[in-house]
């Protein structure tokens, strides 16, 4: 005889969720139990805030949704963070979590639907055995085509009921959304009526874009206009093989690059925010520019001349057909930038700048280190970023295969602490590239506990420290306006010490010859988790955040 357990973990089987990341209390062990029974692989997080962040990741990096399973109460508390992150980068995950009993609450319980909701969270409560499979499979096609995370709540007076007939095979969920919807004849007219006399067109692809498949018809269609290329942060290495791509658009940017984008005199936007991190703050574009943004979902953002609601793949094949078919002018700026240098310069980006090393008194300066990595990653990477003032460094001088190379954990809800979480996550989806986690020592101690789950992961991880003993975006910030520094900064962590005790290899960088360990590690098949911890220059600041400070 099936429970209802049973059969609910049996629907996500079937809807072809492959993976589960979870923690096991009272509320969900019969459930994972169920999971693990169906076929579903499920990897054991330390804290059921690292188990949302890793399924999470693994959207972010493979494309395709995952579970979080977590007991009731505390266990939905402790996920609060992570999943408000994934809630407001459209991750797909199905978080199956126990909840109250239908027979009513107990002294201990919450109400999860309200904390869910608060979170911009769709909770589907799981109260008749009748239709919970039905359910379930709705609450799967839901996180899929809406790509939003969605709470499967199982109460705990249910899980364990016995269900009269086992129920049939349900039908897997659709991949992706239902249709590509375009733009409306009247908003292609408006795009074009932009792209009218304009001499320095620039595309811009952001997340929406990656996830839309619009990368071809992107490239197709800033070839026919002579456009330049950029991406935002989120769609990284998106015209990675292009050689018209400036890299990233926003405080990023290598100067070179920067100075081509601000020249552009007409940015087509598709599937960015445009937000101020994209936008610099405004300093990005030249005020004159004249942008459109397409877009299937957000409000019209401020800087948006024109504003197209679609699929980008959808409305590029749209804007290039028309192109085609008013004859619009191919704009020569291609040609000029390369023939000026312009555009090899933007190329070589960060690493073709010299800088002065500030490194000595035991500590590396971060552009050293992170410029001397790049020599010594493998090409087929994840880079999973925390949140901090480090997280220049790595986008500055780390190239990536694609978008779906980078997870940038807690860029959307602005927190740190997800990246070692995130980077389990990555490297159980992506298991043909090697994870390269970069964090700060602040957001490093606070996932600390999932350390130990991507050691156990035996999975090809690359761990690096940026230990500056500080809070380091706070220190840069508010020291200057009077803040206390006693308040942020600390003493120096022994994350080698740590990872060792974790059974991690282990190396302290305090200069280059200590990255010889990297290669040592890449010459024996960079097998396993290899922590570095760097201590490094705290007086160093990052471009980006010198911009935005007027320093």
């Amino acid at each position: 005889m099936t429970t209802l357990a049973a059969a609910v973990a049996q629907a996500l089987a079937d809807c072809g969720i492959g993976h589960a990341f979870g923690l096991v209390g009272g509320g969900n062990i019969l459930a994972t139990a169920a999971l693990t029974a169906a076929g579903v692989h499920y990897t054991a997080a330390r804290h059921e805030g690292g188990a949302m962040a890793m399924a999470d990741a693994y959207f972010r990096a493979t494309g395709q949704a995952a579970v979080c399973t977590t007991t009731h109460g505390p266990g939905l508390a402790n996920t609060a963070t992570a999943l408000a992150e994934a809630a407001k980068n459209r991750s797909a995950v199905v978080l199956l979590c126990g909840d109250a009993p239908v027979a009513g609450a107990r002294a201990h319980d919450i109400d999860q639907s309200a904390l869910a909701a608060s979170l911009g969270v769709p909770v589907v409560r799981l109260t008749d055995p009748d239709t919970a499979v039905e359910r379930t499979v709705r609450a799967v096609r839901t996180a899929r085509t809406a790509q939003c995370p969605v709470a499967l709540f199982l109460p705990g007076d249910l899980s364990a009921r016995p269900l009269p007939a086992a129920p049939p095979p349900t039908q897997v969920a659709p991949a992706g959304p239902a249709e590509s919807p375009g733009a409306r004849a009247a908003e292609v007219d408006d795009v074009l009526a932009l792209l009218a006399g304009a001499r320095r067109p620039l595309l811009l692809a952001g997340l929406g874009a990656w996830r839309s498949g619009a990368g071809k018809i992107l490239t197709e269609l800033g070839d026919r206009l002579g456009a330049l290329l950029a991406t935002t942060v989120m769609a990284h290495g998106m015209f990675a093989s292009s050689p018209y791509s400036l890299g990233l658009c926003g405080g990023f940017a290598s100067p070179a690059a920067a100075a081509l984008m601000g020249e552009a005199d007409a940015v087509l936007a598709f599937g960015a925010s445009l937000g101020d991190f994209t936008l610099h703050g405004g300093r990005i574009l030249d005020p004159s520019a004249r942008v459109a943004q397409i877009t299937v979902e957000g409000a019209r953002a401020p800087r948006a001349d024109v504003s197209v609601r679609g699929d980008a793949a959808a409305v590029a094949a749209q804007v290039l057909d028309a192109v085609d078919a008013r004859g619009v002018a191919r704009s020569p700026w291609r040609e000029l930038a390369a023939v000026g240098g312009a555009l090899e310069r933007a190329g070589g980006g960060w690493a073709a700048l010299p800088h002065r090393d500030a490194s000595g008194g035991g500590r590396i300066d971060p552009r050293t280190l992170t410029r001397e990595l790049a020599l010594l990653l493998p090409a087929e990477r994840t880079v999973v970023l925390d949140g901090g003032h480090f997280i220049g460094w790595p986008a500055m001088y780390w190239p990536v295969p694609d978008p779906a190379g980078l997870v940038f954990t807690g860029a959307a809800f602005q927190s740190i602490g997800l990246g070692l979480a995130g980077a389990v996550g990555a490297a159980v989806g992506r298991p043909d590239r090697t994870t390269v986690a970069a964090v700060g020592d602040g957001g490093a101690l606070m996932g600390l506990p999932e350390l130990d789950t991507l050691v156990r992961s035996g999975r090809s991880a690359l761990v690096v420290v940026y230990d500056d003993a500080s809070y380091g975006f706070e220190e840069h910030m508010y020291v200057p306006q009077g803040a206390d520094a006693a308040t942020l900064r600390f003493a120096d962590t022994d994350f080698a010490g740590v990872a060792r005790a974790l059974g991690a290899r282990a190396v302290t960088v305090r200069g280059r010859g200590d990255l010889d360990a990297v290669r040592q590690w890449t010459a024996h098949g960079a097998q396993g988790t290899l922590l570095l911890d760097c201590k490094v220059s705290r007086g160093v600041l990052a471009p980006f955040l010198a911009d935005l400070l007027g320093r």
